[in-house]
């Protein structure tokens, strides 16, 4: 890859990594799991950069590629046995610029989506990402009615899953 190439790409993933993060915190439980996805996704965009062809904002093409790859890992991962980082169970801090309530009901919407399946929980992901139904469609490689229909039966499952 040529040096311009290449700087356009660092630039557009640095610009756009709060996307990996997020996906990273959908699709994982722990920081080693987070960074480990992280690099994965990271090493997926690199390989497939010079096929990018601008056709659609760079950030819902990362979005795709992010997003399969992150899928793609979490159904190998389910043949494994789960386990939970020690860490994350015994130590907990709390950031002071958040509301212990608020920061809760995260959590508590975090553990409802981790309950969803693999093509939901992207959708929802975009969806609390504010992309409009055409984007969430063209990311996930669905129709627009498609997107909005499994959305609104996402939205159902979750109320069910927080309020049971």
């Amino acid at each position: 890859m040529n040096k311009k190439l290449e700087h356009q790409f660092v630039t557009e993933l640095e610009n756009n990594q709060n996307i990996v993060h997020k996906v990273c915190t959908l699709y994982t439980n722990d920081r080693d799991s987070h960074k480990d996805l992280f690099q994965e996704i990271t090493i997926q965009l690199w390989k497939a950069y010079p096929k990018f062809r601008g056709e659609s904002k760079f950030s819902t093409w990362m979005y795709r590629v992010a997003l399969n790859t992150a899928i793609t890992l979490y159904r190998k991962s389910k043949k494994r046995i789960q386990t939970r980082d020690y860490e994350s169970v015994i130590f907990k801090i709390k950031a002071d610029e958040y509301d212990p309530q608020e920061e809760q009901q995260l959590q508590l919407m975090y553990k409802a989506v981790k309950q969803l399946g693999d093509i939901e929980k992207a959708l929802v992901f975009l969806y609390l990402e504010d992309k409009d139904y055409r984007e969430i469609s063209e990311t996930l490689g669905i129709t627009e009615v498609n997107a909005r229909v499994k959305m609104n039966r996402i939205k159902n499952k979750l109320r069910t899953i927080l309020n049971p």
